[in-house]
């Protein structure tokens, strides 16, 4: 009897250990899906269009996290409620020409409609945030501010400073798919005539697999 008694104390203690174990794996999966490890290239702002997430709830979830300082391997945090949601489930229309609407031409992107007032076909290349590519001035853009996503140089003579686009056409994995939105904050020696050079975070290896491209820009109204 005493025998088949330890056999039942065993039988139960080994349940109870197989349980623990499986609301431990449990709760590592469900750890994990909050969390993303990134890889170079990867920013605040791409990271919030995957998970369809906010810029402002991502840097929250992150305080720790510099915008900046976004390396591989560093592990973000995505907040709980979108924790296992894929960018892919909930996509919005990435870009699609509208009807025109009276006088106004439009295109629609990320879901958003802009009005645009003309189209531009570039040659693009890209830079990066190295000293090498930005002379004595630094990673600064032609007004002082921090190089960031969403910088390019132009000719002024062909898009002035200060002139907001959707750039189009491209094909890189620093940059949100098929478009995003520009400034035209920058500019430099070797970019003159139909030219644009777009800022892209990540070290130069990274950002010359751009090389050169054909894209097409938007001029969105103000």
């Amino acid at each position: 009897m005493k025998h088949l008694k330890r056999i039942g104390k065993t039988m139960k203690f080994a349940v109870l250990a197989a349980a623990i174990a499986g609301l431990a794996q449990t709760a590592g999966v469900a750890d994990a899906a909050s969390l993303h490890t990134a890889k170079e290239g990867d920013t605040f702002f791409l990271l919030a269009q995957r998970y369809g997430v906010s810029v402002e709830d991502l840097q929250k979830e992150n305080p720790d996290v510099a915008a900046s300082n976004i390396y591989a391997g560093v592990q973000i945090k995505v907040p709980d409620e979108n924790k296992v949601k894929v960018a892919s489930d909930s996509k919005p229309q990435l870009l699609s020409e509208k009807a025109p609407a009276g006088d106004d031409q439009q295109v629609e992107a990320w879901g958003k409609t802009f009005n645009y007032s003309k189209v531009v076909d570039v040659k693009a290349t890209a830079y990066s945030a190295a000293a090498s590519e930005n002379g004595k001035w630094g990673a600064v853009d032609y007004f002082g501010n921090p190089l960031k996503l969403g910088t390019i140089a132009v000719d002024p003579n062909v898009i002035p400073l200060g002139t907001k686009v959707l750039v189009t056409g491209y094909s890189h994995p620093g940059l949100p798919d098929q478009s995003f939105i520009a400034v035209a904050r920058d500019k430099g020696s070797a970019i003159t005539g139909k030219r644009i050079d777009i800022f892209i975070p990540g070290s130069p290896s990274f950002v010359s697999d751009f090389g050169f491209q054909n894209v097409k820009l938007y001029v969105i109204d103000k």
